[in-house]
C-alpha cells in the first residue's frame, strides 16, 4: 500500500492495521512540535547576544524579526523532520507551519510585527473552527493530534474535540487581548510561559475524560480480529 502523504485519519481502521504506518515517539513529536517556539523565545530575549555573534542577523533588524526568522525556519526544519522520519506530514503542525510561514514572511517583508503577533490568534481560531466543524459533519478530528498516545472510543473522540475546540477559540481571544495590551516582550513571555502552562492545565484536566473513554488494548485487538 503506497504511503501517503497527510497522515491517515485515525478512525480509519485501515490506519491502524496498516504495517507500514510509523508513528514518532510521543516525546520526539513533543519535541518537533515546541521546539520551533523555544526557538522564536530565545531568539527574541537573546536578540543582542545573536547579534553580536552573527553579525549579518543585523541586516533582518530588531531582535522580533530575528525571532521570526528563526522561528520561520525552524518549523520548516521541524516539518521536514516529521517527513524524514515517518514519510507522511501531521495535519495540525502542518496548517500551523504553514500560517507561520505566510505571516512571517508578511512580517519580515513590511517589517510589521503585528503579523507575527496575529499568528497565533489565526492558528488558534482555525483549529477551533476547524475541530467543531468537523463535529458537525461528524468527524472528530483530535485523533489526528492525540492517536499516537490516546485511543479512544467515538464518544470519547466526540467529547474530548468539542472541549478542545472551543479552547483552541478561547486561546485565540486570549492573545489577542495581551499583544494588543501589553508590550512585544511581555507577548513573547506569554506566548512561551503563559499558553504553555495554560495548555498543559487544560490537558492534565481532560485526563479523567480519557480514561473514562479509553480503549483497552486487548478490546481493540479483539474487535480488529472480529472485523
Amino acid at each position: 500500500m503506497e504511503q501517503p502523504i497527510f497522515e491517515r485519519d485515525p478512525s480509519d481502521p485501515a490506519a491502524r492495521t496498516d504495517p507500514a504506518r510509523k508513528e514518532i515517539n510521543p516525546l520526539l513529536k513533543l519535541v518537533l512540535e515546541l521546539g520551533p517556539l523555544m526557538v522564536f523565545f530565545f531568539a527574541n530575549a537573546r536578540g543582542e547576544w545573536l547579534i553580536e555573534r552573527f553579525p549579518a542577523l543585523s541586516n533582518i533588524g530588531e531582535p522580533i524579526f530575528i525571532a521570526t526568522a528563526l522561528f520561520m525556519a525552524a518549523t520548516a526544519i521541524a516539518l521536514a523532520a516529521s517527513w524524514i522520519l515517518v514519510r507522511s506530514l501531521p495535519i495540525m503542525p502542518l496548517i500551523s507551519g504553514i500560517v507561520v510561514l505566510i505571516f512571517g514572511a508578511l512580517t519580515l517583508w513590511l517589517h510589521n510585527e503585528t503579523f507575527i503577533k496575529m499568528k497565533p490568534t489565526i492558528v488558534n481560531a482555525l483549529f477551533g473552527i476547524i475541530l467543531l466543524g468537523g463535529l458537525y459533519f461528524g468527524k472528530s478530528l483530535l485523533g489526528y493530534v492525540f492517536d499516537s498516545a490516546f485511543k479512544l472510543n467515538a464518544e470519547g473522540w466526540r467529547k474530548l474535540t468539542m472541549r478542545w475546540g472551543i479552547f483552541f477559540i478561547f486561546l485565540a481571544v486570549l492573545n489577542e487581548v495581551v499583544w494588543r495590551s501589553f508590550s512585544t516582550d511581555f507577548w513573547v513571555a506569554f506566548k512561551v510561559w503563559g499558553t504553555m502552562p495554560i495548555t498543559l492545565l487544560f490537558t492534565f484536566a481532560q485526563m479523567p475524560l480519557v480514561m473514562k473513554y479509553s480503549i483497552e488494548p486487548a478490546a481493540e485487538k479483539a474487535s480488529s480480529k472480529d472485523q
